[in-house]
């Protein structure tokens, strides 16, 4: 056992010495143990210390902290995504095979360097998830919105320590231009009411987050057929995760938008209950200010409140639940 642990140790330290020698001294970048610990300490938060600590706690007002952070990472995802393309995938990369360019260039080192804070920006995304048990909207914390969120900064690190540049930063490129879109629909709707005429889009979030998927798994896989200086393993790492991410988001896809004839008809349903019990005085044995309960929701005067306020704004993509 000793002399397999002695092999396991080895290579470990072996493969840590194969990185990228640019980013080696770069906070975080030794090698994976912190970034496991802060993940699991992501994941413990929200689901045992965080609800035990709001436990006997009113929920937190922060409607203006969600709307700045919101149009804060809207700001982020605009930096990254201009410059990586600028740097390489506005023209200069190549779509269907670009090699890691490891050499000291300016260019080079600046895609290094964006790689790593694209890699910092996925911790700074624990703060939707800190909003929701600070609101105390425990419901929202799906498993599509931890896995998302929890193992996203160990599977950058993995892409920012050993190919911090060419084909792997194509997911980033993508992902942080689905993030503006993203965090400027959380960040109006953080605001309030009023602006859910303006959000009608929701919908199509979640199609766009599952075209990406698409896009990041064909572009990875496209590697399988043809010849690229270009380490394999990467591009399995790559396109799993596309694949992974693409299922859970279907399922939350078919959860959310998957039955509306059956979610009106329910509606339409409680609409005639409504006007029979006003006629007979009961509803079922209850009347309360014209509003009754149905399906676990309030409905009131026949009107079923379709938006709901998350950590930023509303529900969607996974933050009742996104990447």
């Amino acid at each position: 056992m000793a002399y397999l642990l002695h092999d396991a140790w080895d290579y470990y330290n072996k493969t840590m010495e194969n990185g990228d020698r640019r980013v080696q001294e770069w906070p975080l970048m030794q090698g994976p143990g912190p970034t496991i610990t802060i993940c699991l300490s992501y994941v413990y938060f929200d689901k045992v210390l965080g609800p035990a600590i709001m436990k006997n706690r009113d929920p937190l007002n922060m409607r203006w902290l969600m709307v700045a952070y919101n149009f804060f990472m809207v700001f982020v995802s605009i930096y990254i995504f201009v410059r990586l393309g600028f740097l390489g995938w506005f023209g200069k990369f190549n779509y269907r095979c670009q090699p890691v360019d490891y050499s000291d260039s300016p260019d080079a080192t600046e895609m290094a360097h964006l790689a790593w804070w694209y890699y910092i920006s996925k911790f700074v995304e624990f703060t939707d998830t800190i909003f929701f048990v600070l609101r105390k909207k425990f419901g929202h914390i799906s498993t599509l919105h931890v896995i998302h969120h929890g193992v996203m900064p160990m599977s950058v690190w993995w892409g920012v320590k050993f190919t911090p540049g060419g084909h792997s930063t194509f997911f980033a490129f993508v992902n942080s231009l689905v993030h503006i879109l993203m965090y400027i629909y959380y960040g109006l709707a953080a605001v309030g009411p009023h602006m859910y005429k303006y959000l009608w889009w929701k919908k199509y979030m979640t199609g766009i987050q599952m075209v990406q998927f698409i896009m990041i798994f064909v572009h990875s896989f496209q590697l399988l057929f043809r010849e690229c200086d270009y380490p394999k393993g990467f591009m399995w790492w790559i396109g799993f995760h596309a694949v992974l991410f693409w299922f859970l988001f279907w399922d939350f896809y078919k959860n959310a938008y998957g039955k509306p004839k059956k979610m009106e008809t329910t509606l339409s349903n409680g609409n005639k209950h409504m006007a029979n019990g006003k006629a007979n005085g009961i509803v079922n044995g209850l009347i309360k200010e014209n509003c009754i309960h149905q399906n676990g929701s309030i409905q009131k005067n026949g009107l079923h409140k379709r938006h709901e306020y998350s950590s930023n704004g509303v529900s969607i993509n996974g933050k009742t639940h996104d990447l």
